[in-house]
């Protein structure tokens, strides 16, 4: 499932854009998304700043009342957003702008779907392959792109998250524990060890029925019961992996 948000000041525009998508969505079936209008680029913001919404892409007008697009679009970029953009505008004037905002696509109005649909067939199926590899997080108030190979493991912190990451890094993030391990639970290389670790099988040095000690020279001591099934999920990814 793809969030695509519309911003566009004009219903007229927002209604055109919407059925393209639509007709879009048509022609392939295997395509899931939903879509969310805004008609201005501050109620865009507000709800990216607040967490309550992530669109993985946005087709935006650049003339708007209020806020430009590429404004808007960099202060999206200032908040750690990477979704994909397209500008939907009636000039080339800020061409430039646009893709010093890392805009994916200018078009022109009026937009015609010959010229949208391709450009959606790469844009969505460059989404898919990233979601693969990367969860987005919400952490220490940016939206950040965050790298499975990154994270070492995951300690539970009351009603937060400590995100132990390569590099040294440590990030608080707000979310259940439950939560977090359902996003990363379709990946073989993430196991669950007792109700406050999420480990990455990939960075475990050694481990034995006491403790594990990962690849950054963290210690994990591990709770009665969860030596031998980390055992098993341990030497089942390893010998899967070779």
């Amino acid at each position: 499932m793809y969030l695509i948000a519309l911003c566009d000041d004009e219903i007229t525009e927002l209604d055109k854009t919407e059925q393209m998508l639509k007709r879009y969505r048509e022609q392939y079936a295997a395509c899931d998304f939903e879509m969310e209008r805004f008609q201005s680029a501050d109620d865009l913001l507000h709800m990216v700043r607040e967490g309550e919404y992530m669109p993985d892409l946005l087709l935006m007008d650049i003339y708007m009342q209020g806020k430009l697009g590429t404004e808007a679009a960099r202060e999206l970029r200032e908040m750690g957003s990477q979704c994909r953009i397209i500008f939907l505008t009636a000039s080339l004037e800020h061409a430039l702008e646009a893709f010093q905002v890392d805009a994916v696509q200018y078009l022109v109005k009026p937009i015609l779907e010959q010229k949208l649909f391709p450009i959606l067939d790469r844009v969505l199926g460059e989404i898919e392959q990233e979601r693969h590899r990367y969860l987005l997080l919400r952490i220490n108030n940016s939206i950040r792109r965050i790298a499975l190979n990154d994270i070492i493991y995951c300690e539970a912190k009351k009603k937060q998250q400590n995100i132990c990451l390569a590099g040294g890094e440590q990030a608080l993030l707000r979310m259940t524990m439950a939560r977090l391990y359902e996003m990363v639970s379709g990946y073989q290389e993430f196991a669950k060890v007792g109700i406050a670790y999420i480990v990455n099988l990939e960075h475990i040095e050694s481990l034995n029925a006491q403790m594990m000690q990962m690849d950054n020279g963290d210690t994990i001591y591990l709770p009665r019961g969860s030596y031998r099934p980390l055992r098993e999920q341990y030497f089942d990814f390893y010998c899967e992996s070779l």
